[in-house]
């Protein structure tokens, strides 16, 4: 089973996370490394992060069902924790749309697929679903240790707690921009929700229940939408805005920092929420 993810994740792409990068955001308390994109079954990555540190859990954020079979992935599953036990999390998800051409019933592939994680001996509690609408969000609680959305706000993870229930996990995740001038902020983090999220409807669907209209997602999304899924500002201010996912009902917030000293704005936050 899985250690403690711990209250904070660090989140970046796997193919940006170094295990110096590893190192210091474990020095800095987080207690997970989220590694985002879709990375190759063989997640060839995984075990140098977890030999350059001592405890860190290592989740990805997220493995895509359509791009690799379950078989492939299980096996690399094994390999990890046959040398690094409770250390890593299977995060999967189904991708978007747009983006595969094989996309067609997505909730069955989700079933399929979890279906052979099990029978792979892929344990429950050490994988998590992405999960952004109501009857995904109940399979990840039903079938996974729990979910794990993305560009979401702590109105959707209040919702979220509201549908898994008490035990699952729910590990949503948040920008941030560590940048106390409004123009500047969102000239960071407007780019990292207009592409390619503003084009994909599993987003745009997931933020409409969230009250969001087409005009948001107009002209690279308004202020609106961006001050709602990237926290700035000061470290404190950061840090107010990450614990409404906690007050919510979050067991741990993936931190995704963005700018150019993307370890100054964990350290601040860290500051913050885990000093």
């Amino acid at each position: 089973m899985v250690n403690s993810l711990g209250k904070l994740g660090a989140f970046q792409f796997h193919d940006t996370v170094t295990p110096e990068l590893a190192v210091a955001v474990e020095k800095l308390g987080y207690g997970t490394v989220w590694t985002g994109g879709s990375p190759d079954a063989g997640l060839s990555f995984v075990e140098p992060l977890l030999e350059a540190t001592d405890h860190v859990v290592v989740a990805t954020g997220i493995v895509n069902m359509w791009k690799d079979d379950a078989a492939p992935v299980a096996e690399s599953y094994h390999r990890i924790v046959g040398k690094y036990p409770g250390r890593f999390l299977l995060g999967l998800g189904i991708g978007h749309p747009e983006a595969t051409k094989e996309y067609q019933k997505p909730y069955d592939k989700m079933v399929e697929y979890l279906d052979q994680l099990d029978e792979a001996g892929v344990p429950v509690a050490d994988r998590a679903l992405a999960a952004l609408g109501p009857k995904v969000l109940k399979l990840a609680g039903e079938r996974t240790a729990g979910a794990h959305p993305y560009l979401t706000t702590p109105e959707h993870t209040r919702q979220a707690r509201e549908l898994l229930g008490e035990t699952p996990l729910l590990l949503p995740e948040h920008k941030v921009v560590l940048e106390t001038d409004p123009e500047k902020a969102r000239a960071i983090g407007r780019p990292r929700v207009q592409r390619p999220y503003l084009h994909l409807s599993n987003y745009l669907n997931s933020w409409r229940r969230l009250g969001f209209t087409d005009e948001d997602f107009a002209d690279g999304g308004s202020d609106r939408l961006v001050d709602a899924v990237v926290a700035w500002g000061t470290p404190e201010a950061i840090g107010a805005r990450l614990t409404e996912h906690l007050d919510a009902g979050a067991n741990h917030v993936a931190v995704q920092a963005l700018g150019d000293d993307r370890l100054a704005v964990y350290r601040a936050v860290a500051q913050v929420l885990l000093s």
